[in-house]
């Protein structure tokens, strides 16, 4: 059997560049995924978007509406009611389901009318989504939602 080689100071040198260089590729290959993935912009400018956003939320607050979102037997049911609980028809509504960390999901819902709101056909796969609803009241006023949608297996 042969001697062990001694560990010398370039052997040590190796060791602690080789660690070093496995951690900062593991990195960098997450940074990129995680910036390709999701760019966490919401809007594109924060500061702008705050200098309105408390009239928009007082006039949308003043229009009293209670939104009730489900999913069930592969259709996004949506009810939108007014202070008094009577169905809210809006001017314009638009509804778009997709996953929160990724737009690559994202897609418009078509909305039929129904009874007591509207409801879309969709087949989603298990797991969390994010759904952003857009109305306009008859009088022009704003009206916007985010809520998560958990569809189980």
């Amino acid at each position: 059997m042969s001697a062990p080689r001694p560990l010398t100071g370039r052997k040590v040198l190796m060791i602690a560049l080789g660690a070093f260089a496995v951690v900062i590729l593991a990195n960098t290959l997450l940074a990129v995924y995680a910036v390709r993935s999701f760019s966490g912009l919401v809007v594109p400018n924060s500061y702008v978007a705050s200098q309105s956003f408390d009239e928009r939320r007082t006039a949308q607050a003043a229009l009293g509406w209670s939104l009730d979102l489900a999913y069930a037997d592969g259709a996004v049911r949506l009810d939108l009611a007014d202070s008094a609980g009577r169905a809210v028809r809006p001017a314009a509504l638009a509804v778009t389901v997709g996953r929160p960390t990724t737009t690559r999901d994202d897609q418009l819902l078509p909305l039929e009318p129904t009874v007591g709101g509207y409801a879309a056909a969709v087949d989603l796969v298990r797991g969390v989504w994010r759904v952003e609803i857009v109305a306009t009241a008859e009088d022009g006023t704003a009206y916007y939602q985010s809520r998560e949608l958990r569809v189980a297996p």
